[in-house]
């Protein structure tokens, strides 16, 4: 488990640093605190091929669970494209290049805080 002082921002936070070990790319952290979101945090990562996609969200479980963090639920690991990985207090998506062109989730929730989370 997470030491009992570590906020949501901080996992959130920790998880998009985690995407950037993989080499993603337009990390973003969407603040959904003041918005009526399905949770506080939104983590946005890009990957430029499938092989990529799947290493930036493997590298982010890996890297949660040897806290003592496992996501709730996780949706599209197989497919490749958007792979979601469901925190509950905060959420990752990472996509392919293209699924994040087609989708704009970025745009979708742009009335929350961003934050550009870069090495």
């Amino acid at each position: 488990m997470p030491a009992p002082d570590t906020s949501v921002h901080d996992l959130a936070h920790l998880a998009a640093r985690l995407t950037l070990s993989k080499r993603a790319e337009d990390v973003i952290l969407l603040d959904l605190r003041d918005l009526e979101g399905v949770c506080d945090y939104f983590v946005l990562a890009t990957g430029q091929s499938e092989v990529q996609t799947r290493a930036i969200a493997d590298a982010v479980d890996e890297g949660m669970r040897a806290r003592g963090i496992r996501p709730w639920h996780v949706e599209g690991y197989e497919a490749r494209r958007w792979i979601l990985l469901d925190y509950v207090d905060f959420v990752v998506h990472v996509f392919h290049a293209r699924a994040r062109e087609y989708y704009l989730l970025d745009k979708l929730w742009g009335d929350a805080h961003r934050e550009t989370v870069a090495d």
